[in-house]
């Protein structure tokens, strides 16, 4: 299940040259863009069988295999949003993490950085005014950098601080389902439905007027 998806991760970084200007690795070159783009659709299957236990959520679209510098990106990730949401809103998401021998899909409750607006970070923030529930942990991000904090009420707190502060520039709430090989699909969409009605509560909270 999710070969090409876990294949494709090892592939993190690597710089993807058109075929044709790629000289002596062109084959390399053509391989490389057909594991991108069949890792990307496996994606897609994933997160659109996803959007079928989510209603009335919708499904954005899947990420690209490559950036705009053709440098490889296999963490794809896909944003849900509900029918009355802005796309300033606060949004559900699930996310790839990990390499190749260890990984998973983690739900997290973010927003998409190039469409925010001026209210977006202080709806982001309000995930920090609900407790954490046991099994989520929190991402926040300092001078640029994101890093993992477990989720307790000692850190939500420090968090809460350190955001007032304009230490912490934002804070997402994240549910990780690591993939086993001898998963099925239909296991992997029930652990991820799971995961988004742990993480509803906060998606909820941030999205209140």
């Amino acid at each position: 299940m999710l070969e090409n998806i876990q294949a494709y991760l090892s592939k993190q970084g690597v710089k993807y040259i058109k075929p044709e200007k790629a000289g002596p690795h062109k084959e390399e070159m053509e391989d490389l863009k057909a594991l991108g783009q069949a890792a990307r659709k496996e994606m897609q299957t994933l997160a659109k069988l996803l959007e079928e236990r989510l209603a009335p959520f919708k499904m954005d679209r899947v990420s690209n295999w490559a950036n705009q510098a053709q440098i490889c990106r296999p963490h794809f990730w896909c944003y849900y949003r509900a029918p009355e949401d802005s796309l300033d809103d606060v949004a559900m998401a699930i996310r790839l993490y990990g390499q190749s021998e260890k990984w998973g899909i983690s739900v997290e409750v973010s927003f998409v950085e190039r469409k925010k607006s001026d209210t977006t970070l202080a709806k982001q923030h309000k995930v920090l005014d609900l407790p954490i529930a046991p099994s989520l942990y929190y991402f926040a991000q300092e001078n640029g950098v994101s890093h993992r904090v477990k989720g307790t009420e000692e850190n939500r707190q420090m968090l809460k601080e350190a955001v007032r502060d304009g230490r912490v520039r934002k804070v997402l709430v994240k549910y990780d389902v690591p993939v086993t090989a001898s998963e099925i699909m239909e296991e992997l969409v029930e652990e991820l439905v799971d995961g988004f009605y742990k993480l509803k509560p906060y998606y909820e909270e941030a999205n209140q007027n």
